[in-house]
This record gives structure tokens, C-alpha cells and sequence, in this order.
């Protein structure tokens, strides 16, 4: 493992490049909003971990009010509960019986759910259970409109049926996330995405009752689309992840009357390496911030950022602002946040700003890689 590239009681400027940094007084006050909203809406939080993979932060969220975490991998799981998390949701589907054996394993006192979408895949759970001599929660999941992973509404019954079938098994609800309606600009077309999600569900949901099973809870919903599924009457609880840190692509997101505003609190801290005519060079490239969305935005400064490769980016001038020297430190706002997370060790926590904070925290990124 890479050293850490600072020291709690560092300044700001000690941190070493690049490196992935946390803004602590935005951060807090996005933890705050998110769980004072689900309070004040009457539903359950239980925050994608996938955002920060980091047991410590999972731990925070807890303290304020969140039920437990959702994560997507078993490896996630595994990391973030030998850090202390005790109520973990793998909402995706788990089929492989060697992890699923994993899963099993983990003690007793772990309050564990994973959702299925399929007859196989309730088998080798119940399987795996009965060899752990534990019980697990199940959520049934539907497509709620991503056209990923889950069954029809119709077919819900039926596989709830087969849950409940097997003593170590809990029909627990109904998973009903639409991922792909939370990077939708307008919240227009949000809109119209979740209602037809909330559609599917209440389908869904009955069909499940119409069987003579109760359906305890519906869970879904996203950092771009959470305050409809909240006012939705159907949804008990929701699984927003990156507005803990906000990324650049969800800023380009229309903002929804109602829901509480997050701010940028997850930064690549880069140095300039040099400084020539028309360009001036960081050493932060690909290996540092995620693409899949776009390219990190530049903090505070009226600089366009390019792709510079691997280990380099380019700034630009926009307007009269002159390009940076060599050894000055630019601000980066990562594109998409969960990838960029995992592609570092470590989480540096600054308090008092990005110009003259004080470290005040150095988490480990238990889940990073953990792609299993």
C-alpha cells in the first residue's frame, strides 16, 4: 500500500500529489441535509457505500440516522464490515456459490440482505445460508425502468414465493432502483423516468400481495432522483451515495425545487510540473480521476482542463486569468466520484478550506479494488 500522502495535523499544502482530499465542513453538511431530509420525509436512509468504500465514512452516516449501507460487491461487503459496519444491503445480485459462501461466513451479528432476480440465484442463496446456519434478508429486484437487472413486475410474486419458501431466507421487499435516471438533466425527464419506476413498483408490489405475502419495503432511488421516491408514497427507503462528495457530472444536473443542495466536498489535489506558452501541466492524470463521465473540473479558477494521458493533465486559460506557476496547487473536481474513490488508498480530511486547512483526518479506502 502507498504511504499515505499526509499526516493528521499537516497543512494543507503538506499533502502530497495527487491525492484524493475531503473537504470536512461540506461533507458534514452534506451528511446533515441527507439525513435531515429522510427524517423529515418519514423514510429510511441507507446510503450507497460504492460512492466511498470506506468504513469510517459508512460509520458517520450511520451516527446520523442511517439505517445500515447498501454496497454492490461481496469484496465490499466484506471490507466494510471487518471495519465495524454492522447492517449491509449487496443490492445486486450475488450467483457465484463461492461467494455466496463469503457472505455466509460473515458473523452472525451482521444484519446481511442481497437482492435476486431469479430462481437460480434464490437457490444458491438458500444453499449457502443453510450451510451457514444463519438467515438473510431478501429483496426481490425489479427493472424499474434501467433495463439492467430484474424481473418484470408480474413475475415478483413468484419469486417472492420461493424466498419464503426457505426457512433461512427473509422476504424483505422489493429492490426498485433506476440508475438511469439519475444523471437525466432536466427534472423533467427525472420526472417521468421515477414516476414510471414508482409504476413498476406498486405492479409489482401487488403482485407480490396478491399471493398472500406482505411486502415490507420498497428501496430504491439515487442522489439525482431521491426526493421523488420520497414523496412517492410507495418507497420506505432510499440509497443516495455520491452526495456525500457530489461530482462533477451530477453539478450538471438541473436542480429539483425541494431537495436539499450538496456540495463539491471530493477533490484531486494536483501540483503544476510546468508551466509553457499556451498550457500549463499538473500531475494528475487517468490513473488519478475517472473519465467514464467526463473529465475533473477546475476549483476556483477560470482554467479548462484537457487530457494530458496516464499521469498528466493540461490546463488551458479561458479568460485573463494567467496560468499557474510550477509548484502551485490546482483543485480538481473528479467527473464521476465511485471510480475515481478507487483509484486511491486513502481519503485525506481537511478542515478549514482547501487554501489554508488543516488535516484532520486520513481515512483508509477499505473496499478500493474490491471487485468481487
Amino acid at each position: 500500500m502507498r504511504p499515505a500522502p499526509a499526516q493528521v495535523g499537516d497543512p494543507v499544502g503538506a499533502i502530497d500529489s495527487p491525492a484524493l482530499v475531503v473537504e470536512l465542513d461540506a461533507f458534514e453538511r452534506n451528511l446533515a441535509a441527507m439525513s435531515a431530509f429522510a427524517r423529515s420525509h418519514g423514510v429510511r436512509l441507507r446510503p450507497h457505500a460504492k460512492t466511498h468504500k470506506c468504513a469510517a465514512i459508512a460509520l458517520q452516516q450511520i451516527a446520523r440516522g442511517a439505517v445500515g449501507v447498501c454496497v454492490q460487491k461481496v469484496g465490499e461487503a466484506l471490507a466494510l464490515t471487518a471495519g465495524g459496519v454492522r447492517d449491509v444491503f449487496v443490492s445486486n445480485e450475488v450467483i457465484a456459490p463461492a461467494k455466496l459462501a463469503r457472505l455466509a461466513a460473515l458473523p452472525s451479528d451482521v444484519n446481511l440482505a442481497v437482492a435476486v432476480d431469479s430462481v437460480a440465484g434464490i437457490e444458491r442463496l438458500a444453499a449457502a445460508i443453510h450451510a451457514g446456519r444463519r438467515q438473510i434478508e431478501v429483496f426481490v429486484e425489479i427493472d424499474a425502468g434501467q433495463g439492467r437487472c430484474g424481473v418484470p413486475p408480474a413475475e415478483a410474486g413468484a419469486l417472492a414465493r420461493q424466498v419464503v419458501a426457505h426457512t433461512g431466507l427473509r422476504f424483505a421487499g422489493l429492490q426498485a432502483y433506476h440508475g438511469g435516471a439519475q444523471h437525466l438533466r432536466s427534472t423533467a425527464e427525472r420526472e417521468t423516468a421515477i414516476r414510471h419506476a414508482v409504476a413498476m413498483a406498486v405492479a409489482a408490489r401487488a403482485a407480490v400481495t396478491s399471493l398472500g405475502i406482505d411486502c415490507p419495503l420498497v428501496t430504491g432511488a439515487g442522489s439525482g432522483s431521491f426526493l421523488l421516491e420520497a414523496t412517492s408514497g410507495v418507497y420506505g427507503e432510499i440509497q443516495p451515495g455520491s452526495y456525500v462528495f457530489m461530482d462533477a457530472d451530477y453539478a450538471r444536473n438541473e436542480a429539483m425545487p425541494g431537495a436539499p443542495r450538496f456540495e463539491h466536498a471530493l477533490f484531486v489535489r494536483s501540483q503544476v510540473i510546468g508551466r509553457h506558452a499556451a498550457h500549463a501541466v499538473v500531475d494528475a492524470g487517468h490513473k488519478s480521476h475517472a473519465v467514464d463521465s467526463g473529465l475533473p473540473t477546475v476549483w476556483g479558477r477560470d482554467l479548462a482542463f484537457t487530457n494530458g494521458g496516464d499521469e498528466h493533465g493540461l490546463l488551458h486559460p479561458r479568460g485573463r486569468e494567467p496560468l499557474p506557476a510550477p509548484g502551485e496547487t490546482v483543485w480538481l473536481v473528479p467527473g464521476h466520484c465511485d471510480p475515481t474513490v478507487n483509484l486511491h488508498e486513502h481519503l485525506v480530511g481537511v478542515r478549514g478550506g482547501l487554501d489554508e486547512g488543516i488535516v484532520e483526518a486520513v481515512w483508509t479506502i477499505d473496499a478500493r479494488g474490491r471487485l468481487d
